[in-house]
């Protein structure tokens, strides 16, 4: 009875560490006795607290209606200990390696009480940024970033940007054309920036200004692609006015059962391609971005009528890119998405190491990969297609290819998209009013 008490007095140092805080009311109740009974570690807190905020967010039954039958009273208090934790974990297994079904969507994610509030943050020195997800373990096509703005007003649920940021201000910079016209670079040398890393390139619009100096921008520089990308379908500003050749807009794409129930506040499957043909028709060029796919009961039918709609509605020499990628999470990505209060199902999926990440099985992206660009087949060799994000090895069983380095990958990117913006010409009716592309 001693040695008990002595560990109800310790339980609440014991879980100020863990997600024991996000349970519901009777839930934490059930689980200090539970701990009270069997005396379980901290590690095996944090652990059971886990299992506990997933069920949640999953909308499966609760912790306390999956816990595991008591064992035998007879084995000794570590031995039982382990027994619950592995039956619990099993369970969780066995639900990952489930396909998710997605049917209604839940309730809004945070609810109504979300607020965006934009700041202006005047900051020293511009520069060029590397990818964020770059990496030596991956193919990556060394993309430079450009933070025209900090934070995104979107709320993905896998998203890793807000990871970065601890609050829901989004960063503006009055500054940014001053300091963006000051931006030293190479007239000798090709880059590849694009502005959609830190927030979405085009949800904000010419706030600020921003729009007005990157278009400036890329007119200053033609040896610049400069790619916006979007989940957005705030297109106004380009339709209005003049638009630089080197200028490509790129869509993330996914079914609209995904987009509801992963991809909150959002454009709409419909809006995104609609702002896209829009583009296009102007002239301008525009790619997709089929990422982050993922893996449900329904994904090969839906992926199919998907990459259908794209393939029907847009001809390839408007295209210049088609890029394929799936779920990829840091620890602290995890850790953010367990304690964000939503109802999502991102996690429900076996979380395997992949190149010092967590993800899908490599057998499972290679399904969904090939699918998709066999769903494409029309558009190979017309079309720049790629792998965000994922190993080289990859490569060669999904599109019967593959570069030997990042610097190779990169350069063929660059060369494939300046063929495609030089190989473009305007629709007759492309350059109604202001906008269109400029000569």
């Amino acid at each position: 009875m001693r040695n008990r008490q002595a560990y109800e007095q310790k339980f609440s140092h014991l879980v100020a560490q863990t997600p024991f805080g996000r349970l519901a009311v009777e839930e934490r109740a059930f689980l200090r006795r539970q701990a009270g009974h069997y005396r379980f570690s901290q590690q095996e807190l944090r652990q059971i607290s886990e299992i506990g905020v997933e069920l949640a967010m999953w909308d499966a039954p609760s912790l306390m209606a999956v816990w595991p039958a008591s064992p035998p009273a007879e084995l000794p208090p570590k031995e039982r200990r382990a027994l619950v934790v592995g039956a619990l974990h099993r369970y969780m297994e066995g639900l990952r390696a489930t396909p998710r079904q997605y049917g209604t969507p839940v309730a809004t994610r945070r609810s109504g009480s979300y607020r965006v509030r934009a700041r202006d943050r005047r900051r020293g020195h511009l520069g060029l940024g590397r990818c964020p997800v770059a990496s030596e373990r991956t193919r990556c096509c060394n993309l430079l970033t450009l933070d025209a703005v900090e934070n995104c007003g979107f709320d993905c649920s896998y998203c890793s940007v807000r990871s970065f940021y601890h609050d829901d201000q989004i960063h503006f910079d009055s500054r940014f054309a001053n300091r963006l016209s000051a931006l030293q670079l190479d007239p000798e040398r090709t880059y590849h920036i694009g502005t959609g890393q830190a927030s979405d390139s085009l949800m904000w619009g010419n706030r600020f200004g921003v729009l007005d100096a990157l278009m400036d921008f890329a007119r200053r520089h033609p040896n610049v692609i400069l790619e916006l990308k979007t989940k957005s379908k705030n297109i106004a500003y380009l339709l209005q006015h003049p638009v630089p050749r080197n200028l490509i807009c790129t869509w993330s794409l996914n079914p609209q059962c995904v987009i509801a129930h992963e991809e909150q506040r959002t454009a709409r499957l419909d809006e995104r391609l609609n702002a896209a043909r829009r583009l296009a028709d102007r002239g301008i060029i525009v790619g997709f971005h089929f990422h982050p796919m993922i893996h449900y009961a329904d994904w090969k039918a839906d992926y199919s009528a998907l990459l259908s709609r794209v393939e029907q509605g847009f001809d390839p020499a408007e295209v210049a890119l088609v890029s394929f990628g799936t779920l990829t999470f840091t620890r602290s990505v995890i850790r953010r998405i367990r304690t964000s209060g939503s109802k999502t199902r991102i996690l429900q999926m076996p979380l395997t190491p992949s190149d010092g990440k967590l993800s899908y099985p490599e057998a499972i992206k290679l399904a969904l990969f090939s699918h998709a660009y066999h769903g494409l087949a029309a558009w190979h060799g017309r079309v720049f297609f790629y792998l965000c994000m994922e190993n080289q090895r990859l490569w060669q069983p999904v599109f019967g290819f593959e570069y030997p380095s990042n610097q190779a990958f990169e350069a063929a990117m660059k060369v494939s998209y300046f063929d495609k913006i030089r190989g473009v010409r305007t629709r007759p009716h492309a350059c109604r009013d202001a906008g269109g592309l400029e000569s």
